[in-house]
């Protein structure tokens, strides 16, 4: 077989094009065999591309020499298919296929290539599948996730360029700065000792396009971050970047909400707008975590409920918080699946502190019955707040609540919200574990299935204990709210200063981050110096943006989104690999082309590299 059966057969339908109305009509298809069936004068052979799958009749009697062809096709073999569409039989349509109401007869066949056939087993291993990941790849489910990708990833584009956003492509390789990870780096072979970084986002030179005049930008970045993976992280990801002059927080909110929407769409999803806002405190008192699950009802404190004797008598610390939550209906347990369940609590808290209040048995004690009574009261109301209906506390519902043991210490770990964030920590564990039952986080298709949420006001720094320093909660290019500035906390209360960063949440996913920048010299320089960075030390590292800054530089603020987690929650995966194309495994390899390898020994000279073994 050479190539020019292209001269005679030009593919003129997709699989998944066609239609009853076509009834008649000549077509030519090519694609992967799916299936093969012989029935001895009739094959059938599934042939499926990108837009779905054909039924082809080989009929023995309408053309013997396609049928002889068809003998030989087995799976994943390559066909170029000439005939004609009919309308199936009565009660031979198949309704579970877009074209099950009508077939392809067959008046030619080519076989254009074979195919080693996969083991079904074997392709369900995820190893297995990354190392074939061209097989992997051709499989519905995966052409219907880069479907999706290509079409947010233009929805998004297209809105940007409608407001007025350049799309401007920044350096791959720069300099290091510190930005939260390790740096990849690329040894120059120019300039020997010296090193490139691969940029863990275009953050300093985004800021420098606002200098430039550029006063919207955005891009579809790919960045680089050598840190250790999970199931929604990879070394090199894909963020919507981007930056605008003279912004308001508020205004770089409606813009990211318009792409989303506009993303959304494309997976048939209408966003209502504007999202619901949270200040960081908030959302630490309310749900224990920076990064809300808004799908499950919030914590609500019970510290007003309990007074200094009833805490006494129940043996819990005067001062510090009680709170509580509820899962729905996930409280129906056995006394042996309490007991297990009480067991699990005290040991996720470990010696923390913390411990667990059983309000069923303060009900059946008549001390402590009233308690009980009001703690199942202030949790109906956020039950009534959650379903937007009145809604009480019932048997069917598991109730926590998590008290502090007598002599539990004030702050934990220079953390006054430890309290906070440990039975946050806790609410979603057992939403989790209990997810089957209260089935709030299965989809149904509707808005409903995606709680955004804006949650601003940042802590500007966040204290390291094992390096007893304080660091950048988010970036050092950062600002801080103006009145913490002129109060002096930059230097004499780190922990109390705020910053105009935000972050966009949804389902518990952190999608993106985002600040209004420093646009002055003196105020970056300042937070250089907080940061414990001496005047010298800042000008080695960043000299060329501190300059840029004293070259009338405009207000500016921006935003980085995560392109693969969105489309990983649209699609419904669980990986991030389920939306990248050839991604890596969690050690960082990429098993199909086999990287990182060693290189030459040639290579590593004109680096000026050589290999140091560890012993």
């Amino acid at each position: 077989m050479t190539l020019d059966f292209l001269g005679t057969l030009q593919r003129t339908h997709m699989c998944g094009e066609l239609r009853i109305e076509q009834d008649g009509q000549e077509i030519v298809l090519m694609g992967w065999v799916n299936r093969r069936r012989d029935h001895g004068n009739l094959i059938f052979l599934d042939v499926r591309d990108r837009t779905g799958i054909t039924q082809i009749v080989l009929d023995k009697e309408v053309s013997a020499p396609a049928h002889a062809k068809a003998e030989a096709a087995r799976s994943e073999y390559v066909v170029a298919v000439k005939g004609k569409v009919r309308r199936r039989g009565a009660g031979l349509e198949n309704p579970n296929m877009p074209t099950g109401a009508i077939e392809v007869v067959a008046s030619e066949l080519l076989l254009l290539n074979e195919a080693k056939t996969p083991a079904e087993d074997a392709i369900a291993n995820e190893e297995v599948r990354l190392k074939y990941r061209y097989l992997d790849l051709r499989r519905p489910p995966m052409q219907h996730n880069f479907e999706l990708r290509s079409k947010v990833a233009m929805a998004i584009r297209n809105f940007l360029v409608e407001q007025g956003f350049l799309e401007i492509e920044t350096p791959f390789m720069t300099r290091s700065t510190p930005e939260g990870a390790r740096d990849y780096l690329v040894p120059s072979r120019v300039h020997a000792g010296s090193f490139y970084a691969l940029p863990q986002s275009p953050q300093i030179f985004k800021q420098i396009l606002m200098i430039s005049g550029f006063d919207k930008y955005f891009q579809i970045a790919r960045c680089f971050r050598d840190e250790d993976l999970r199931a929604d992280r990879q070394p090199e990801f894909t963020q919507i970047d981007l930056e605008m002059s003279f912004p308001q927080q508020e205004k770089v909110f409606r813009v990211v909400e318009g792409f989303l929407t506009a993303a959304f769409k494309t997976a048939s999803i209408s966003l209502t707008t504007p999202f619901v806002q949270m200040t960081y405190d908030d959302a630490i008192r309310n749900y224990g975590i920076d990064k809300p699950d808004m799908r499950l009802p919030a914590m609500v404190s019970l510290t007003d409920v309990l007074t200094h004797e009833l805490r006494e008598s129940l043996k819990i610390e005067k001062e510090l918080p009680v709170l509580g939550f509820v899962i729905p209906k996930a409280g129906t347990l056995s006394g042996t699946q309490k007991r297990a369940l009480v067991d699990e609590i005290r040991a996720t808290f470990g010696d923390c502190g913390l411990d667990f209040l059983d309000v069923a048995r303060l009900k059946t004690n008549e001390a402590f019955a009233p308690l009980a009574a009001v703690i199942e009261a202030k949790l109906s109301e956020e039950q009534t707040r959650f379903e937007g209906a009145a809604s009480q506390v019932d048997a069917a519902d598991l109730v926590i609540v998590v008290t502090p043991k007598i002599g539990t210490p004030a702050k934990w770990n220079y953390d006054p919200q430890w309290i906070y964030k440990r039975v946050g920590a806790l609410r979603l564990q057992l939403a989790a574990k209990f997810a089957d039952k209260h089935k709030l986080f299965e989809k149904t298709g509707t808005e409903a299935d995606y709680k955004f949420l804006w949650v601003t006001d940042f802590p500007m720094y966040e204290w390291d204990e094992e390096t007893k320093v304080w660091n950048a909660a988010h970036h050092p290019f950062t600002s801080p709210h103006e009145e913490d500035i002129k109060s002096g906390k930059l230097t004499n209360d780190k922990g109390a200063v705020r910053a105009l960063a935000y972050d966009i949440v949804l389902n518990g996913t952190e999608l993106g981050s985002g600040s209004i920048r420093i646009h002055r010299q003196d105020v970056q320089a300042e937070i250089f110096r907080s940061l414990g960075m001496s005047d010298a030390e800042a000008k080695e590292r960043f000299g060329f943006f501190l300059d840029a800054l004293e070259y009338g530089t405009p207000p500016h603020g921006g935003i980085a989104l995560g392109l693969d987690r969105i489309v990983m929650i649209l699609a419904g995966a669980t990986s991030l690999r389920e939306v990248i194309a050839f991604p890596k495994t969690a050690k960082a390899i990429d098993l199909m082309v086999d990287a990182p390898t060693p290189v030459s020994d040639q290579q590593m000279r004109e680096l000026h590299l050589k290999t140091v073994t560890r012993s």
